[in-house]
């Protein structure tokens, strides 16, 4: 009942602010996606996907028109409020079409179904997604935004693609049929990957020069001025980042591990990053990292928090783990629900404009500050001028850093540094009374896997209890909301409600934070979910004939094609994460299973990764993981503030499947290869094994160090 208020509750304020009290909801006011929410108000007959809609355009023989969007989505609402939102273009899609409105974070199967359809026809894709489909869901034409009337560089107008697509789908049935045909036969060949170099092929050899080729390559391609890869917009690319990082570690070449240094300290310095509350936007629209897209993804935070992690273990610089304290500090104030799940996305608009909670006038900072020096500081720092650098508002960036600051006015670092954060925590305190940008409030199994691996590192480095608190609260979360038992997970929950059967991305991303938590407080209950998950994915999305893993579940609801995804972009894929997962649990379990399935995944990615590393920084992760073959290190303590354990946590050893165990908790694990014997030692100890060899038990932080001989510091 009271989630059933809420929802009501949440419609009933979607209405009241866009001044449409008297107005009848569709059918999405029944829906929990705050996506489809937005929509409730829409004059469009709107459906959510499912038989329902489906089996209306059967019956009537009606065309569907699909439309494929998220709640931060900027241009989704621009052609919301242009089209869907006038009554006249309503009624002709009303009148001609079944219309389907879908979540691309609910439901990434549909979403990756027809984004390749447009990648066909287009050659780009993006959201909001636009697809018109024959009865039986193929498509026919597929577009993304339309402008209302066209005019726009070019492009047509939807009212007019409308009437065009209506009046053919009538009278030109043969037509239509034959491009869905076209569309099913390109669709069957790429559901499966099998346009990529070498996908499939169980022929690779996993060696070394995978990764030499794939890092090389992707630093020929990164961005010497700026940081990052390509130009404009510009992502932060987290996979590729981590992976040169790994290959620093096998390479000892320090211009790998400094170039990704130089790209984090870009985009930490750069209006990407929300430079008074921390946290990143989801990417650049300049080369320069100056001017985001405003929407922060629950899923950039968690992948660069473990860049910025990693350069700690490897600099030890301070800035880095700022950086960390800054955007968990941001994802346990704003998008952490009170259970402990944590939420989607925060929408780039607030008060119908982009970015208005983020940017300033220099008046309106002068005020709040209303002291000179502070102001002149403050102003200099973060690049604020009169004129702005964004539609004559100020977007924080930092032009000045805090030293050349301090040497330019006489003052000390430490100094400025207390004047810039008392200004900051002013105008923070200032900005907190704006009208917040929306945010979406659904809690995805898979972004949560991505941030339990965020706490769980960003407590290893910084030691911060509350962020270890953070990821075990994370797991009972799924396991009491999104756990359906027996291995199933499900895919989404949002006002009391889970549904929708897990993808694999689901089942990688969280048996990955498992296994990330267990490495810094191993206990067997987590390391048992690690295996049951793995298990559970491995019979029900494996596909045996090409080595690697389907999108969805032999048991989910069928759709034209069964796709998988081998591509690691904004976010890894599930195949590459899988790949890596099973490498740590053969280790753990001594699973000869485990092991034999990652090899077949990573050899059918393994040629495509070298030729095109940029889309495989996952996968030469895992290959890079494999190649080098895991250190296997476990510390036995009485306490967490055991020496060994913090070298161990606060260390780059990116190739290693590790251990931080209680002497309490050491005999439950002991059912497992990994950690037989390792109970009989008195005292903390360590142990070291390396191809099939192990050390004597160790007693201290330095024979440890001696011993696993971590990576040094780049000069």
């Amino acid at each position: 009942m009271y989630s059933l208020y809420i929802m009501q509750r949440q419609v009933q304020q979607m209405q009241e602010s866009m001044g449409h009290k008297d107005e009848k909801p569709n059918r999405l006011a029944k829906e929990t996606s705050p996506y489809l929410l937005q929509h409730a108000y829409n004059p469009v007959d709107w459906y959510a996907w499912g038989d329902e809609a489906l089996e209306r355009a059967v019956r009537e023989d009606k065309p569907i028109f699909l439309s494929v969007g998220y709640s931060a989505c900027h241009w989704c609402h621009v052609m919301a409020h242009e089209s869907f939102e006038d009554p006249d273009i309503a009624k002709l899609m009303n009148e001609n079409f079944i219309n389907i409105k879908v979540d691309r974070e609910e439901r990434p199967d549909i979403d990756d179904i027809y984004q390749r359809a447009c990648q066909l026809a287009t050659r780009s894709g993006g959201w909001p997604l636009s697809a018109f489909l024959t009865p039986h869901q193929k498509p026919f034409y597929v577009g993304t935004y339309f402008p209302k009337d066209g005019g726009q560089y070019g492009m047509p107008g939807f009212r007019t693609i409308l009437k065009q697509l209506s009046e053919a789908y009538k009278a030109k049935k043969q037509e239509i049929e034959s491009a869905s045909s076209e569309f099913m036969g390109a669709l069957t060949q790429t559901a499966h990957d099998v346009a990529l170099p070498g996908a499939g092929s169980q022929s690779a050899v996993l060696e070394r020069s995978i990764l030499d080729e794939g890092a090389i390559s992707l630093l020929q391609m990164g961005d010497l001025v700026y940081g990052g890869f390509g130009q404009a917009p510009k992502f932060p690319n987290p996979s590729n980042l981590l992976f040169l990082l790994r290959y620093f570690d096998i390479s000892n070449v320090s211009r790998f591990s400094s170039f990704v240094a130089f790209t984090a300290d870009k985009m930490a310095a750069g209006g990407i990053h929300d430079q008074l509350g921390g946290g990143f936007a989801r990417y650049s629209t300049d080369q320069k990292w100056l001017i985001p897209h405003f929407e922060k993804m629950l899923y950039d935070n968690a992948l660069l928090v473990q860049v910025y992690c990693e350069l700690f273990q490897i600099t030890k610089q301070e800035k880095f783990l700022h950086t960390v304290r800054k955007t968990l500090d941001f994802v346990l104030r704003e998008m952490t629900h009170p259970e402990g799940g944590f939420f989607s996305a925060q929408d780039a608009d607030s008060e119908g404009e982009e970015g208005k909670f983020y940017v300033w006038r220099k008046k309106e900072i002068a005020d709040l500050l209303n002291e000179q020096q502070a102001t002149d500081l403050f102003c200099e720092h973060y690049g604020v001028t009169e004129g702005g650098n964004f539609e004559g508002k100020n977007i924080l960036n930092v032009r000045v850093p805090l030293e050349n600051l301090a040497q330019a006015h006489g003052q000390s670092v430490e100094k400025i540094r207390q004047i810039i954060s008392g200004a900051s925590d002013k105008l923070f305190a200032a900005r907190e009374k704006r009208i917040r940008p929306g945010r979406d409030e659904k809690i995805l199994t898979s972004w949560n896997g991505l941030m339990i691996s965020a706490f769980a590192k960003g407590f290893a480095v910084t030691g911060d209890p509350r962020y270890l608190e953070a990821a075990n609260k994370a797991i009972t979360f799924i396991e009491t909301k999104l756990s359906a038992g027996q291995g199933r997970l499900y895919r989404t929950f949002k006002d009391g409600q889970a549904k929708l059967n897990a993808y694999l991305d689901d089942y990688a991303f969280y048996v990955a934070g498992l296994l990330d938590l267990f490495s810094v407080d191993s206990r067997i209950e987590t390391l048992d979910k690690a295996v049951a998950y793995s298990d559970f994915m491995l019979a029900h999305f494996w596909d045996s004939k090409a080595g690697n893993l389907y999108f969805t579940s032999d048991d989910h609801e069928k759709l034209i094609v069964r796709t998988k995804n081998l591509y690691d972009l904004a976010i890894p894929s599930g195949n590459s994460v899988a790949a890596t997962n099973l490498i740590r649990l053969y280790h753990y379990t001594q699973n000869a299973q485990f092991l034999g399935k990652a090899e077949e995944i990573m050899k059918a990615g393994a040629r495509a990764a070298a030729e095109n590393p940029f889309g495989f920084g996952q996968l030469l992760t895992a290959i890079y993981l494999y190649v080098k073959k895991p250190v296997e290190v476990t510390v036995t303590a009485s306490g967490r503030d055991s020496s060994m354990a913090r070298w161990l946590s606060q260390h780059f050893l990116p190739d290693a499947v590790s251990a931080i165990v209680l002497q309490s908790e050491i005999g439950k694990l002991e059912k497992f290869p990994y950690f037989k014997g390792r109970g009989t030692e008195a005292g903390d100890t360590a142990f070291v094994c390396r191809n099939f060899t192990c050390s004597l038990p160790i007693k201290s932080a330095g024979e440890l160090e001696r011993q696993l001989g971590a990576t040094a510091p780049p000069s």
